[in-house]
């Protein structure tokens, strides 16, 4: 399947990576006037994955980002404001103050579910929401991301497996940005393309150019369509380079300067540039008014975050525990007949093809029963019970040696 993009739609992208980027220097400047309380993280030249894969999802679809998806966010709908409070730990801040950093969701409206600090836990977390969704009736699809170094945890691979298991519509973001930390991807897992993880669970992959931001939406928008189309989870591996350290606090000196120099050639941001105003489809007038806009945006935005009041001492001890403050409801978009009794039971039994093969078996299945097994009768245990030899007691082991 082939998108080709209008021209709004390739403002659109441009836009809201501008934004990104805007955004997080902003933030870099509150981090050095000590005003930003938790943990940095940068996603310098990757804004094409998240503004390119969120752009791809409906209204409707669920997302959950990573610390450094917060061109997701901005694209999901999130105002930058929010992202400003909630790192300087604000009142007004999505979760009034009680966190420094990104761990905040919208469920109700925007449907964004917080970040998990685990990395992999958000995998089996969305293939849940897919499922859900799947059972109300909603049409959605979910998406989460994780690194090449979050890609090697064990939920990682239980978590595909389970979304594979389940045909969930569920698409995961592999940005494969080429450190773990200080880890560099080839030192940790014997792989060229992290894609081909996929071939173990029996799903669909695709390999992108993470630094591309048309190519990240038309991959991205193929495998949601393909997702909600019944077809199961999709793995896509965005090629890219983290451009910074870990967080703010790392000055990544272990990353050979030659390598900042080839990826600062491949900038997501000038390269998009670039083909919109070879294209006509931008020009110096239109950049101009677009950056102008951002910049009125997040002057305001800064300002109303730094005015902001911190949280009052009181709010510690309020909303601990959930004690009645909501009642979750399931928004059923389908008849719930049809996910209940009588309609949807089905008789215990599966057929196996090939369980129970043999020399002295004549059948291709054997039906497995998911109930109680009857009890043997007295003296009814069969010739090969009868004739089995008894079990010899197994010999005592020699004192000091391990068995």
């Amino acid at each position: 399947m082939k998108t080709e993009l209008t021209r709004q739609q390739h403002l659109d992208l441009y836009y809201y990576m501008r934004l990104n980027r805007a955004v997080e220097d902003m933030m870099g400047k509150l981090f050095r006037q000590n005003k930003i309380v938790g943990g940095l993280y940068s996603s310098l030249g990757q804004e094409a994955i998240s503004v390119g894969t969120a752009y791809a999802l409906e209204k409707k679809d669920w997302l959950a980002p990573m610390i450094r998806n917060i061109g997701a966010l901005l694209t999901k709908g999130v105002p930058p404001r929010d992202i400003f409070t909630q790192h300087m730990a604000k009142y007004t801040s999505p979760t009034f103050g009680k966190d420094g950093t990104s761990h905040f969701g919208d469920l109700e409206n925007l449907h964004i579910v917080s970040p998990i600090s685990m990395l992999g836990d958000l995998i089996p977390v969305m293939t849940g929401v897919a499922m859900a969704g799947r059972y109300l009736g909603q049409k959605i699809v979910a998406m989460t991301w994780i690194g090449d170094g979050g890609s090697s945890t064990g939920v990682f691979h239980e978590g595909l497996n389970f979304a594979a298991s389940q045909k969930a519509p569920f698409v995961l973001i592999l940005e494969n940005n080429q450190w773990a930390y200080s880890t560099p991807v080839r030192r940790q897992v014997p792989l060229v393309d992290l894609a081909d993880r996929a071939k173990a669970y029996g799903i669909a992959s695709y390999i992108v150019d993470g630094n591309d931001v048309a190519a990240m939406y038309t991959t991205a928008k193929e495998a949601v369509e393909r997702a909600r189309a019944g077809e199961g989870p999709i793995l896509i591996e965005a090629k890219t380079m983290r451009m910074r350290g870990h967080a703010q606090h790392d000055p990544a000196e272990y990353v050979p300067p030659e390598m900042f120099e080839y990826w600062k050639k491949r900038d997501p941001i000038t390269r998009h540039e670039k083909f919109l105003l070879d294209e006509k489809l931008l020009d110096a007038k239109g950049k101009a008014e677009i950056e102008k806009k951002i910049d009125a945006l997040l002057e305001k935005e800064r300002e109303f975050a730094e005015n902001s009041p911190l949280p009052p001492p009181e709010l510690a001890a309020q909303g601990v525990y959930c004690e009645g403050c909501h009642a979750p409801k399931p928004k059923w978009e389908r008849p719930i007949a049809e996910v209940t009794p009588p309609r949807c039971s089905v008789e215990a039994v599966w057929q196996v093809e090939g369980f129970g093969r043999g020399k002295d078996v004549g059948v291709a299945t054997t039906p497995l029963h998911f109930e109680a097994a009857p009890a043997v009768k007295p003296g009814k245990q069969g010739a090969a019970a009868a004739n089995r030899p008894a079990r010899k007691p197994p010999k005592a082991a020699a004192k000091g040696k391990r068995r």
